[in-house]
């Protein structure tokens, strides 16, 4: 039997070539999704946020006439659905991009 543990005829080492080669652009198709910037805005417009593949928000922008300090409630809503949406936009990136590498299995990153 080979050193690669796999029987002769099985193609063994072509194969264990392409694992790797795709466990590798994989990896690399990882990082540069965590590394890029995702947008969303809500209140139209007023809120907007940034997060990267990571989940770490990049940027927070506020309109000064969103700033209502008698309705703190509505800005604490408008925040929270743009930082969602930014999140969304990496987690269906990241599911589009990975899908390429699982044959649209849906992996939890």
């Amino acid at each position: 039997m080979p050193k690669h543990g796999l029987p002769q005829g099985f193609g063994g080492g072509n194969m264990l070539k392409q694992v790797q080669k795709m466990q590798e652009e994989m990896l690399r198709a990882q990082e540069m999704l965590e590394e890029k910037a995702y947008t969303s805005a809500s209140g139209g417009g007023a809120v907007s946020a940034t997060v990267n593949g990571k989940h770490e928000i990049l940027s927070l922008t506020l309109s000064p006439d969103v700033v209502d300090p008698d309705d703190i409630d509505m800005l604490t809503d408008l925040v929270i659905a743009a930082v969602n949406g930014a999140m969304r936009e990496a987690d269906e990136t990241a599911q589009k991009e990975m899908s390429r590498f699982t044959g649209g299995m849906k992996l939890p990153f």
